[in-house]
């Protein structure tokens, strides 16, 4: 399995995120999870359809609060799914609980709506 991470400098740039632990640190979590093959690093929207053929990616699974912003993908044969949340698990609740003990400070004002997630061909970064 290969996991696009995130860099920090696309959390903030791209989605007003600011991450609690570090892209290393992100990166290290994931490489410790016997199933994650590979991690690359997610520098913009734009890499996907050239990370696809790069990496030979058969199958691109986002959770589906991101769904049909990905389709765009199955035109270069790949097949799209969008997985279920862990209704038990609430990124928005942890975000709220490192608020209230003073760790974060910064909520994203960018909702999936306003992420052009298919720039056209284009897979430049910038």
């Amino acid at each position: 399995m290969i996991v696009a991470l995130s860099t920090d400098e696309f959390n903030w740039n791209s989605k007003q995120k600011k991450t609690y632990f570090t892209y290393a640190q992100r990166k290290q979590l994931l490489e410790s999870i016997r199933y994650v093959d590979l991690v690359i690093p997610e520098e913009c929207w734009q890499q996907k359809r050239s990370d696809m053929h790069e990496y030979h990616v058969d199958t691109f699974v986002m959770g589906d609060d991101w769904k049909g912003k990905f389709d765009f993908l199955e035109k270069e044969g790949v097949e799209v799914v969008y997985l279920p949340r862990t209704p038990e698990i609430s990124s928005s609740q942890m975000k709220r609980d490192l608020h209230e003990t003073d760790e974060v400070t910064d909520e994203s004002k960018t909702t999936h709506d306003d992420i052009n997630t298919d720039p056209g061909s284009s897979t430049d970064c910038q």
